[in-house]
């Protein structure tokens, strides 16, 4: 993403140094053709001072730089005649050395410079009564420390458009570096979830070929054979279907939670209870419904991470001393309940890594037509409770 040129920095500071150099150039010859025109013919300077504007306006904007030096000639050129008119337009040299260090590189414009001030100190002397007597010091001084002081000023600020333009570029190639990484790091992230998607589909397709399909066609061929394999082929029908539901149910576990290997939720929850205990000396308690019903894969799934991530945030901030989870039924709906005595928090201004996993558990209960209530407060613990309605049979047992 690159910086706007007309929106930037530099562009607003050239334009505002440029419009101060066009009022100054404008007021010096209104001035200078006054005061000009009142001590000599008005015609000639007014002739003079108009084609001096029409020559400035014709090349302010300074779009080609390649034709800037023989633009500068010409204003130089310019204000010479008028200089021989009257010692008046002495003054139009102030914006004549301002422009010189803006549009002119060195060392042309150090050879215009001296050129200009000699003018300013040379020409009003052909003027009779142009130099007052006793101040040809002051005269030469003075076009020399003006001058001077003009064209550093020059100087200076091209130098700092420099650096503006500069720090731009900069800021545009970060922006650009920036952006970059981020889309790599995107893409990056969607090929690993990919690739992570892909083997496992790979292996789960070759786990099901290699065990399943294969039994179930073994099973297909001796049904096919009917009577002719007798109690035999019977018997093999049976050991292969057994085995196959074996084999499945193996695949199937490989995608639960490892937690729930081999055991219901509420053993599940002993054990990271158990476990937080162990770590930390945090008192544990867990109270279970006798009433729960069995609950299907996804409900307990669900439950299990929600417990996981909120035993994860007391270890990480709640600094309990006794931690209680309860889960029970009620009214069609399976609830889990887990409750600290810890600091607590403000759930409205929580900005530590906490309020991701409270995101994430809410967005868990969401998928499942649950919800997530959590109530805190500072110095007075925590209660979360994550409700997920059970399934129509297991409700109808529960009840």
């Amino acid at each position: 993403m690159t910086i706007a040129a007309e929106d930037s920095p530099r562009r607003r500071m050239l334009r505002g140094a440029r419009f101060a150099l066009h009022l100054i150039t404008v007021v010096l010859v209104v001035v200078t053709t006054v005061r000009a025109g009142t001590e000599g013919p008005l015609l000639p300077v007014l002739l003079a001072a108009a084609v001096y504007l029409a020559w400035y306006g014709a090349g302010a904007g300074f779009a080609h730089r390649r034709a800037a030096g023989w633009w500068m000639l010409g204003l130089a050129a310019i204000w010479i005649g008028m200089l021989l008119l009257s010692p008046e337009f002495v003054w139009l040299a102030f914006p004549l050395l301002l422009l010189a260090g803006h549009v002119l590189r060195l060392p042309l414009s150090l050879l215009f410079v001296v050129m200009v001030l000699a003018a300013s100190i040379a020409f009003p002397l052909l003027h009779p009564g142009g130099v007052p007597v006793g101040s040809s010091l002051a005269h030469v001084v003075g076009p020399l420390v003006g001058g001077g002081f003009a064209f550093a000023v020059s100087l200076g600020y091209d130098a700092l458009l420099r650096d503006a333009a500069e720090r731009e570029r900069l800021i545009a190639s970060m922006l650009r570096a920036q952006h970059e990484a981020e889309r790599l790091h995107d893409e990056l992230a969607a090929s690993q979830r990919e690739a992570g998607a892909t083997r496992e589909r790979t292996r789960l397709a070759r786990d099901l070929h290699d065990t399943i399909a294969q039994e179930l066609s073994t099973i297909v061929m001796l049904a096919r054979a009917g009577d002719s394999a007798g109690r035999r082929g019977t018997v093999q029908i049976e050991e292969l279907a057994q085995h196959s539901l074996t084999e499945l149910r193996r695949i199937v576990a490989a995608l639960a939670p490892a937690d729930l290997d081999e055991s219901a939720l509420a053993g599940a929850l002993a054990r990271l209870l158990d476990a937080l205990r162990d770590e930390t000396g945090i008192g544990v308690e867990l109270r279970v419904d006798p009433a729960l019903p069995v609950l299907s894969t996804p409900v307990e799934v669900a439950l299990l991470r929600v417990a996981q991530s909120a035993l994860a945030n007391v270890r990480q901030h709640a600094a309990a001393s006794s931690v209680t989870a309860e889960l029970d039924v009620r009214d069609g709906q399976v609830r889990l309940r887990i409750c600290d005595d810890g600091v607590g928090f403000d759930p409205s201004a929580r900005g530590s890594d906490a309020s991701y996993g409270l995101a994430a558990m809410r967005s868990r209960m969401r998928e499942g037509a649950g919800e997530l209530e959590v109530r805190s407060a500072p110095g007075e613990g925590t209660r979360l409770t994550a409700t997920l309605p059970l399934p129509t049979g297991a409700r109808t047992e529960a009840s």
